[in-house]
Parts: C-alpha cells; sequence; structure tokens
C-alpha cells in the first residue's frame, strides 16, 4: 500500500478559548493534487500553517516521507522540500522580481569572486526567474528587474506560483492561487499546476472556486468545524455535493469518514 508523503493524525492547535484544528487529519499521496475545501472558519489555514510550520500544534503528529517532523518555522519546511504560497504572497514589495524570487537563496558567481567575495551570479538568477515566468504565461512582465510594488495583483500572485513551482522539491502547497487573477492567469496557474504534477511534485490546493477544484483535483478533502469531515473523489461527486459536506446541509455517505 502506498504511504502518504503528508500524514497528519490528531492535529490540535487552540488559540485561548477558540480551538482552530480540533483532532484534525490528513494525508497527502505522492504525485497527486489534493484539494483542501471548507467553509470560512473551518481550519483550513490553521491546517496549512501547521504543516508548513507557520505555527505550532498543541497536540498531535505530523509525518512527512514517514519519518516525524518538527518543524520550527516556514524555512525548517522550505529546507525539507515543502513551499507554501499563502494568500497574502510574502512578497517583498520594494525588491525586484529576481530578488524576490530568490530570496534566502540566491546563486553565487563560480570561482573565486563567488566563493570569497560571495559576489551574486545576477545574471543566472535573472535568466531562471525569466524562465518561470514564461512558463507560468507572465509575458506582460517586461522587466524582470522591476520592483513587485509596481506589479498588478494577478502579477504578484503569479510570481509566488513560479516561485514556489521553481523551488518545491517535495510538497507545493497554493493558498488560492487564482483568488486575484483574471481568467487567461487564472488558466496558467491550473495548466502549472497540472504540469508540476507530472514531475511527480505532489500538490496541496486550497480554493473556494469549486470549479478550478473539480478540474484539477485528483482527491477532494472536506474540511469542517477543525476537522477532516470526508475526502471525496471528484469523478464519483458533485460540486453541489462537496458544498453540501462542508457546509453541513449533506451527510456524506459511501466515502472515507476521518
Amino acid at each position: 500500500m502506498t504511504q502518504p508523503i503528508i500524514k497528519a493524525r490528531g492535529l490540535v492547535k487552540r488559540y485561548g478559548r477558540v480551538t482552530a484544528l480540533n483532532n484534525a487529519d490528513f494525508d497527502l499521496m505522492p504525485g497527486e493534487i489534493l484539494a483542501v475545501i471548507g467553509d470560512n472558519g473551518a481550519g483550513k489555514s490553521s491546517l496549512i500553517k501547521a504543516i508548513s510550520g507557520a505555527v505550532q500544534i498543541d497536540e498531535g503528529t505530523i509525518e512527512l516521507d514517514g519519518k516525524p517532523t518538527g518543524f520550527k518555522t516556514p524555512l525548517d519546511a522550505r529546507n525539507a522540500g515543502i513551499e507554501t504560497v499563502y494568500q497574502t504572497l510574502a512578497l517583498s514589495p520594494a525588491l525586484s522580481i529576481v530578488d524576490n524570487m530568490f530570496v534566502g537563496r540566491e546563486i553565487r558567481k563560480q570561482g573565486f569572486m563567488g566563493k570569497y567575495f560571495k559576489m551574486l551570479d545576477n545574471k543566472e538568477m535573472a535568466r531562471i526567474a525569466r524562465e518561470k515566468l514564461n512558463d507560468l504565461g507572465l509575458m506582460t512582465i517586461q522587466n524582470i528587474n522591476q520592483a513587485v510594488e509596481t506589479l498588478s495583483g494577478g502579477q504578484r500572485q503569479g510570481i509566488s506560483v513560479a516561485r514556489a513551482a521553481a523551488f518545491g522539491s517535495k510538497v507545493i502547497i497554493l493558498d488560492e492561487p487564482t483568488a486575484a487573477l483574471g481568467v487567461k492567469e487564472s488558466r496558467k496557474v491550473l495548466e502549472l499546476i497540472q504540469e508540476v504534477r507530472s514531475r511527480g511534485i505532489p500538490i496541496v490546493l486550497i480554493s473556494h472556486n469549486m470549479p478550478h477544484v473539480f478540474e484539477v483535483a485528483d482527491r477532494i478533502h472536506v474540511h469542517r468545524l477543525g476537522s477532516r469531515l470526508c475526502v471525496i473523489n471528484p469523478k464519483e461527486h458533485s460540486m453541489s455535493d462537496a458544498v453540501a459536506y462542508m457546509t453541513g446541509a449533506k451527510v456524506p455517505e459511501g466515502v472515507a469518514m476521518a
């Protein structure tokens, strides 16, 4: 039996009297696109932040490749190969597109100048940045050395997605990646998601856009009241079913319950 690449059991996260995660479970299988859906306040963001090291859980266990993890920060998760694109994007507005793509993992020049003087290989970083943006179809960005603050919201989202796709080696987590995008840019992001999956990298997609979820997801994790309600196959359930499950209007029958 195939083992999950990420396995979480009994996750609990409290903020004072508010319980954001209530004995939540989670499984991401190798090479799949797993959509995570849920009503506002269901605990989706807390679940993703727990997996990506952005928050520390109060109870429960998280495993990566079958080994217990103890990510203290998102940097720990990133170093382990988990890239996350949050709704807030986490970009530095004053820095250029290239600098944002490579912040914290700059490429140094080969030889003496790079080793001893720490000189950066700006030409190589610019080449890779342009290549990744072209893959996403963001051809409207003419100057990749321009400051991010000069870009539209959709362009900024595209840069964040391209950065995750460029560096995510084990898992990519996307939190509402098409929320700020137009139709054409959204289509490119969905194509990129499928392209990344074809390379064998599993993706967690958090989205309220049901047509997008049902188009690309292999499985759909339904989160309700702080825990996993069920996991459904989009080929066997309708969008109406999914919405009814996550709002509590319908009880899942014949599907994998938490």
